[in-house]
Formats: C-alpha cells, sequence, structure tokens
C-alpha cells in the first residue's frame, strides 16, 4: 500500500518514530494505504518550520497581490486535479462521488480565490480626531495557526481554515482528521506547486489525544487555534489552548431545527428537508436532525418526506448514481446504530430506513418520541431524522431553541413577516429560509452554545487571523 506522508518544510517525510497506521474505504471496509502517524515530536518540527517561515521567510511580507496570485494558482490547480482530490475523499469517507465532484473540490476552489481577493480588498478604518490627531487601523497577520480538520467534509473544511490564514500572511500547520488523511497531503503538494514558500502550509498526520493533535493545542509557538469537530473535544482544546492565552475559532456540533409552517411550498420544503438531514449520509455538524411541521400539514408532509427518503440511491459511493453512501468509520456506524436500535424503547416509531449492508444505515424517519428522548436530544450524526407536529409558532420556536446546540436552523413559510420574526427568535448562528446550505462567504459562520466560540468568513476571518493594531499620529 502506498504511503501518505507528512508535508513538514516542503519535504515529504515519515514519523520520526517510523510509526503508521491504516486508511479504511468504508465501502469495502478494506485499508488501502498507510499514513504516517505523527507524534507531539512530528508536531513540534511542523510548528518549527511554520515559526520559522513566518519569522524569517517572505510569506507575511509579501503584498496582498503576491500572495493572492500565489493562492489563485493553487485555486486552478485544484481545479485541474478535481477527480483526483474528489476520489481521496470519497475513498476516505464513503461520500458520494458526484458530491465530491461537484460541489466540495468546486467548493474547496473557491474558498481560496475569495479569501486571496478578500485579503487584498478588504480596507481598514481611517479615523479623524478633532484633537489634531489622526488613527487608523492595520490588520497584520497573527503568526502561526494550528488547523485541525474534521472527517465529514475533508478538502472543503481544510480549505476554510487554510486558505483565509494563509491569505492574511499566516504560516499554517494543518492536521487533518486520522480517517480522511489523503486529500491534505495532496492540497500541500499542490500548495508547493503554486509556489507557495516551504514551512508556509505543512500537514501532520495522527491523531488527537496524546499525538499530533494535542501537541499542536499545547505549543507555545501557535497563535491561533481553528478547530471543528464535536463540542466534547472542543472543550479539551479550549482548556489546552488557555493555557497560552491562545485564541481559538471552534465550529462545533449540531442539533439543527427545520420549521415547517402551514403556508409553506411542501414541495419545495420536503426537497430542502432531505437534502438537509440526507446529504452525505446525514454527517453534517448543519443536518436538519429535527423537522418540526405545522399541524394542518404535518401528515402530507410526512408522507411525502418519508417517499423521497425512499427513493434515495444507496450503494458504492464511487458510482456516480449513489446519493447515499456508508458511514465514514465501522466505530461511528456503531454510535449511529445504537441510536435506531433504541428508539422503541423510546416509545418511538421508524417510519422508514434501517440498517443496510457493510457500515450503510439507510435514511431513517422517526416519530412519535418524547421531547426528551436521545434521539431529539444528542447530535447523531448521521441519516436519522425526528419529525414531530406543533400548532403555533411560539410552540415551533420554543421546541427548535429547547437544546444545547445552536449552530443552525431552518424555517419554510411564504409568509414575508413570520419568516423575519421567527428567524430573529432563534437562537442559531445561521438561519436559511426556504433554503439550505446557501452560502455568502463574507457573512459569520458559526454557531452558539455547545455549537462552538467566534465565526469565521469574510471580515470575521480576518480578525481571527490577523492582530488588528491601532495607529494614532500627530498632525503637524
Amino acid at each position: 500500500m502506498e504511503l501518505i506522508p507528512h508535508i513538514i518544510d516542503g519535504k515529504e517525510i515519515e514519523s520520526r518514530d517510523g510509526g503508521e497506521f491504516e486508511t479504511v474505504d468504508p465501502w469495502t471496509r478494506q485499508a488501502f494505504a498507510r499514513v504516517a502517524l505523527g507524534t507531539a515530536e512530528d508536531a513540534g518540527l511542523a510548528v518549527e518550520a511554520a515559526r520559522r517561515a513566518f519569522d524569517r521567510g517572505p510569506w507575511p511580507r509579501m503584498g496582498f497581490a503576491e500572495r493572492g496570485a500565489a493562492l489563485h494558482r493553487l485555486a486552478d490547480l485544484i481545479d485541474e486535479h478535481r477527480d483526483e482530490l474528489a476520489l481521496a475523499d470519497t475513498r476516505d469517507m464513503g461520500k458520494p462521488i458526484s458530491d465530491s465532484t461537484s460541489k466540495d473540490v468546486p467548493r474547496s476552489a473557491m474558498n481560496f480565490r475569495f479569501f486571496a481577493d478578500h485579503a487584498r480588498l478588504s480596507a481598514g478604518e481611517a479615523l479623524p480626531m478633532d484633537s489634531g490627531h489622526h488613527a487608523y487601523t492595520r490588520y497584520e497577520p497573527a503568526g502561526v495557526v494550528s488547523a485541525i480538520a474534521p472527517w465529514n467534509f475533508p478538502l472543503m473544511l481544510e480549505s476554510w481554515k487554510v486558505a483565509p490564514a494563509l491569505a492574511w500572511g499566516n504560516t499554517v500547520v494543518l492536521k487533518p482528521a486520522e480517517g480522511t488523511p489523503t486529500s491534505a497531503t495532496l492540497l500541500a503538494r499542490l500548495a508547493l506547486e503554486a509556489g507557495i514558500p516551504p514551512g508556509v502550509f505543512n500537514v501532520v498526520h495522527g491523531f488527537g489525544p496524546d499525538s499530533a493533535g494535542e501537541a499542536l493545542t499545547k505549543d507555545p509557538r501557535v497563535d491561533r487555534i481553528t478547530f471543528t469537530g464535536e463540542s466534547t473535544t472542543g472543550r479539551v482544546l479550549s482548556r489546552a489552548a488557555a493555557a497560552n492565552l491562545t485564541p481559538v475559532s471552534l465550529e462545533l456540533g449540531g442539533k439543527g431545527a427545520n420549521l415547517v409552517f402551514a403556508d409553506a411550498d411542501l414541495e419545495s420544503a420536503v426537497r430542502w428537508s432531505i437534502q438537509a438531514i440526507f446529504s452525505n449520509a446525514g454527517q453534517v455538524c448543519l443536518a436538519g436532525s429535527r423537522i418540526y411541521v405545522q399541524r394542518e400539514v404535518y401528515a402530507e408532509f410526512l408522507d411525502r418526506f418519508c417517499a423521497a427518503a425512499e427513493a434515495l440511491v444507496i450503494g458504492d459511493p464511487k458510482d456516480r448514481r449513489t446519493q447515499v453512501g456508508p458511514l465514514s468509520s465501522g466505530e461511528h456506524y456503531q454510535k449511529v446504530r445504537s441510536y435506531v436500535e433504541g428508539v422503541p424503547a423510546e416509545g418511538g416509531i421508524m417510519r422508514t430506513g434501517g440498517f443496510g449492508d457493510g457500515w450503510v444505515v439507510r435514511p431513517t424517519v422517526i416519530t412519535d418520541v418524547p421531547a426528551d428522548a436521545r434521539v431529539c436530544r444528542e447530535e447523531i450524526f448521521g441519516p436519522v431524522v425526528v419529525v414531530a407536529p406543533f400548532d403555533t409558532e411560539a410552540e415551533a420556536v420554543s421546541s427548535a431553541n429547547a437544546t444545547p446546540y445552536g449552530l443552525n436552523a431552518m424555517v419554510f413559510t411564504e409568509n414575508l413577516s413570520r419568516a423575519h420574526r421567527v428567524a430573529a427568535a432563534l437562537r442559531a448562528g445561521t438561519v436559511w429560509t426556504n433554503c439550505f446550505f446557501i452560502r455568502d462567504l463574507r457573512a459569520p459562520f458559526g454557531g452558539v452554545g455547545d455549537s462552538g466560540v467566534g465565526r469565521e468568513g469574510g471580515n470575521f476571518s480576518r480578525d481571527f487571523f490577523t492582530e488588528p493594531k491601532a495607529v494614532v499620529m500627530e498632525l503637524r
């Protein structure tokens, strides 16, 4: 099997102690590659390279146009290597190849183009003062960034972290999730080909606790930590970062609510709701895993929704006809399976779904469970959704907000006043109205409560990945 190496200071290297682990294709359930198993020593070498590149290298000292040109070249190379990158994510985590090819890779290229341009065009503030002085602001790169990415959208979420950090002149050490290492190494190779200097973008593979991931959160040479993953890990990371007062950006779990009012366009609501919970086999932090439907249309919505769920094509994710593939790992499959198997004991009814071959969980729709059931409260991270009726707008908002999470929500209604009113009342970082997962990269992205700390996107990424500075001058 091929070896997927670290990339540190522009070189492809194995772990210092020779450690390796295997990455497994979730469809075949067979290992297909060996991966360098990073230790704290390997992570330290990567941070050292990034520190040296930031303190003495050209990247932070380039103009925005020069850095941006390199990032645009990288985006072009991502497009040119679309099929290779798409297959890497599909083989690593079971994502349907049609999604990897048409959504994830193009969006990753877009992230680099957007942040390259945003950094170049971003404006500071001029602050005239009455006292014969003048103030203005500068946004200077923060330094070394530890970027720890999740396994559900490997390349896309790696680029979401790496692109703004590089665009603002930082250097980066990326640790991809251990189950999805391939696209990160491919991306680092392309970055070098694009002319990004050695040491500016490094990749270290490995695990979290007592491994490379933990080391990257504790190293005092790191100036920023950006993490996407589960809420429990986010708490651990925050405690580690606090020892060095390292600023963190945490995009954590979700338990998204989806409110369908009686005046909604039901065809559209069903189509978006299917996408919101069953795309990527439900392995989406933004998944609309709780659907609340106004009682007048509850039965009709449920019938249409179940029929649409049953029509989804399940199979080999490398087949372009497949819409739902396997879950990412055997461990994760067992976790999701335990939620589904526990539904009868909680009084729920499984309207459709269940288990397929291997690590497949079929699109599963559950009704009639109490609000305190595990499937209603906890993030399942699989193709499992609870559907429940409501009577009033106030009841719908109350049910949606009855969660420690607050990443996102959806509202389906043709009443403009209600759309604005409910969006304002929902406790969530993003509210989609009559759609799902439509993004403007200038807008803030993040959550409240157990869904995270901070926001990224547009100026929010600028503020996190830079040290804003005030300059005050006396005018003579």
